[in-house]
């Protein structure tokens, strides 16, 4: 018995090590047959390290089967190994295996420099046999210091069991341990032998000479480094390391939490955490404490949870309200499954950019994607195809999403300035703001100079592809924002692509010509309003108040605006007092909401609105509240003041004829001291518990009407605001108040609902 589980072993010991034969492949970074994301890391990092590598057609072949001469490769490079082939490589160990064969010094050094592997028991290796599982595993185990009688049993039965205990078999299904082992089981074993523990209790990695930069986010991998190669990877610390060698990564690891294994002071490669620990989601709906993926999952975030955005760390409270629908988001979650930190984007920032010339044109695309197949297009985060693409949008790939982000930004403004030199810029400042420049985009900016007006296209990263004068056929402008605030004649806006722009406001683009006459009210008049951005000077912006483009009224059910259907990714805003706030179609209900209640909307590329904004004219300075009317200071006079649980505005002495007790949507005039509007809100009696959908909706006579968290909610009873959860246990009735936008604004609730 003894003797036929020793033949078994030095067959095991004898069969598995993968790498492609030196003449068989050609080095490159990206894999066309490599869809899934966790497979295109796990071969990614062993890349890197030397330890696998794909075909000269670009293919991995994750499905082909590895042979011994393949996989002793694989071990010599896990193991740090390469500089003791030396010793390897004009010895015969085995007949079979002469100096001439292209492994010979690898399977030499498996076998008798690290124990590892055996020849079997005709003293030949047989280096074209394919190894299998239960033979790859019990190698990998030797390589970690484990012996027979730290396993024992059967082989290959509790070999892999034994493996399986300790993590090295994660991912892999063991049940067929006699079956060949394809490439890409190969690719997952050696990823977990890298994270192992050796019998000893010690790291793998330290075990073999490296060290390792644990908790470290790698933001981009093609940031230039100490030797002037653009192929060394950014942390979001802002330190950078050059890899080993002349090898680059092609991204896939971007956006990820992981180690750095060092081979000195340079990147031997990159390990991501354990797979199942991120979730990469495109956003349908994006909010102050949560966000909802397109399949309808949620995720809780916080105010300060980390967010790591265009290479720099910041918050979510800075960044959220910036991040529209259709934003790609990679969420590292902890063992609760809470959002520790998110990444934006599809991972890095982009080297290369494809300017679309022809409308329909996908033309340089495959090249952009270094001929990976399957990739899908998508357009300001909609889903697209050739048919959507119009001249002078912009197109990059994202190796880690495989796909191509096509982006239609436009910005024009005043070349300030320059950085090296505008016949080669590396950094372009316009609107205040220095942009990167991409090196195929210095063509086209070297033909301008500080002091031109400029049409800067940007790429969904906001670096510049490309550049075109201003009034070019089908490259408007299209830069739109918000302002944030107003100080003096000075604003600073935030641009719905991503970025922040100060500057002092250029009174004739607001179509004031007559600055002396320009009053600091006129200015306020665009304070937390969208605007359309542009400058004719050096630290200047014009702004230009957005408006109009309604064509109907807004039907949610059919996800149509007038006569024009929603984009996928329509973003939703409303103008309150406290500024611009960010909305989903869904909490607005299921009603029609009326074109007099729409202050904007943008329509896209394909007809299709993607942006809409709530609210009229004054709807910026409106509050709810329920109205109390006391006695004037005159005979036959009284005053009016609106009541919420926030406060009261008011009393003014006022004309409007309207009873106490009702809710309203209040305007206060310019002076402060009156209201311009009072308008009741829509009364509905009598609803039901039972009308409710969950917590944030109810439906009434067939409409359905969202209702906010913070929803004011008054008891007669006692007179006093209560929760809206006090409220809802209460009572089996209520009456609600609704603004024309189908939200409740109010809820009312005493014992004459009783349960």
């Amino acid at each position: 018995m003894k003797r036929i589980l020793s033949l078994v072993l030095a067959l095991a010991l004898a069969a598995a090590l993968l790498a492609l034969p030196a003449q068989a492949a050609a080095p490159t970074n990206r894999f066309h047959d490599l869809g899934d994301n966790s497979a295109s890391m796990s071969v990614e990092s062993l890349r890197l390290m030397g330890v696998m590598d794909g075909f000269s057609d670009g293919s991995f072949r994750p499905y082909a089967q590895l042979t011994r001469a393949q996989f002793c490769k694989m071990v010599v490079c896990a193991l740090n190994a390469e500089d003791e082939l030396g010793l390897y490589r004009t010895v015969t160990i085995y007949p079979d295996v002469k100096p001439s064969h292209w492994a010979a010094a690898y399977i030499n050094m498996a076998a008798k420099g690290k124990n590892a592997i055996s020849g079997y028991s005709d003293g030949k290796f047989y280096p074209d046999r394919t190894v299998t599982l239960g033979q790859a595993a019990t190698i990998l185990l030797r390589v970690l210091g484990y012996k027979d009688e730290n396993v024992g049993g059967v082989w290959p039965d509790s070999y892999l069991s034994f493996a399986a205990s300790i993590g090295l078999t994660d991912g892999v299904d063991t049940t067929q341990g006699n079956v060949p082992l394809a490439r890409s089981d190969a690719a997952t074993l050696f990823n977990n032998l890298l994270r192992a523990k050796t019998q000893e209790g010690g790291s793998f990695i330290e075990s073999t000479g490296l060290t390792t930069v644990s908790d470290v986010v790698l933001v981009s991998s093609n940031a230039k480094g100490p030797d002037g190669q653009e192929n060394a990877l950014l942390l979001s610390t802002g330190e950078v390391f050059q890899l080993v060698g002349d090898r680059s990564s092609n991204g896939t690891l971007n956006g990820y939490k992981g180690t750095l294994v060092m081979d000195g002071k340079r990147v031997r490669t990159f390990l991501p955490e354990a797979q199942g620990v991120s979730r990469r989601i495109v956003a349908s709906k994006i909010e102050e404490f949560q966000i909802t993926e397109r399949s309808g999952s949620k995720y809780s975030v916080t105010a300060g949870t980390k967010v790591y955005y265009q290479g720099k760390e910041t918050t979510w409270s800075e960044v959220r309200a910036w991040l529209n629908p259709g934003a790609s988001l990679t969420l590292y979650l902890g063992t609760a499954g809470n959002v520790e930190y998110i990444f934006v984007g599809g991972g890095g920032t982009a080297s290369e950019a494809i300017v679309v010339y022809e409308k329909g044109s996908t033309k340089g695309f495959d090249s952009l994607a270094g001929d990976m197949g399957g990739y899908k297009i998508y357009k300001n985060g909609s889903k697209a195809s050739a048919k959507d693409m119009r001249p002078y949008d912009v197109a990059i790939y994202s190796s880690s999403t495989n796909t191509i982000r096509v982006c239609d930004t436009r910005l024009t403004g005043y070349y300030e300035s320059c950085t090296p030199s505008p016949t080669e810029p590396t950094s372009i400042t316009v609107l205040g703001h220095p942009f990167p420049v991409l090196t195929s985009a210095r063509a086209t900016l070297a033909k301008f100079r500080p002091g031109d007006q400029i049409t800067l296209l940007l790429t969904e990263d906001n670096q510049v592809a490309g550049a075109v004068k201003p009034g070019t056929g089908g490259a408007a402008a299209n830069a739109i924002g918000v302002v944030e605030s107003i100080s003096g004649t000075n604003a600073k806006v935030q641009l719905l692509c991503g970025i922040t722009i100060e500057g002092t406001v250029d009174l004739g683009a607001m179509g004031n010509q007559k600055l002396e006459e320009i009053r600091t009210e006129e200015l306020q008049n665009v304070a937390n309003r969208m605007v359309r951005v542009s400058s004719t000077g050096k630290n200047t912006i014009g702004l230009v108040r957005l408006g109009g483009g309604v064509s109907g009224a807004l039907d949610l059910e059919k996800r149509k605006l007038g006569s024009s259907n929603l984009a996928e990714t329509v973003s939703v805003y409303r103008y309150t007092a406290k500024g611009l706030e960010t909305l989903s179609l869904n909490d607005l209900g299921a009603g029609p909401i009326s074109a007099g209640e729409i202050s904007y909307a943008h329509v896209n590329w394909a007809n299709q609105v993607d942006i809409i904004v709530l609210g009229g004219v004054n709807s910026g300075n409106v509050f709810y509240g329920r109205v109390s009317i006391t006695p004037g200071s005159r005979e036959d006079t009284y005053r009016i003041s609106v009541i919420s649980p926030e406060g009261k505005k008011g009393p003014y002495h006022s004309n409007y004829d309207i009873s106490h007790g009702t809710y309203v949507a209040a305007v206060e005039d310019s002076t402060g001291m009156g209201f311009s509007s009072l308008k009741p809100l829509k009364v509905m009696e009598d609803v039901p518990n039972t009308a409710w959908s969950g917590r944030s909706a109810v439906t009434v006579d067939g409409r359905s009407y969202s209702v906010p968290s913070n929803v004011m909610c008054y008891n007669r009873d006692i007179s006093d605001w209560v929760t809206l959860e006090e409220a809802h246990a209460y009572a089996g009735k209520c009456d609600m108040y609704a603004s024309d936008d189908g939200v409740i604004r109010a809820i009312e609730i005493d014992t004459r609902f009783p349960d």
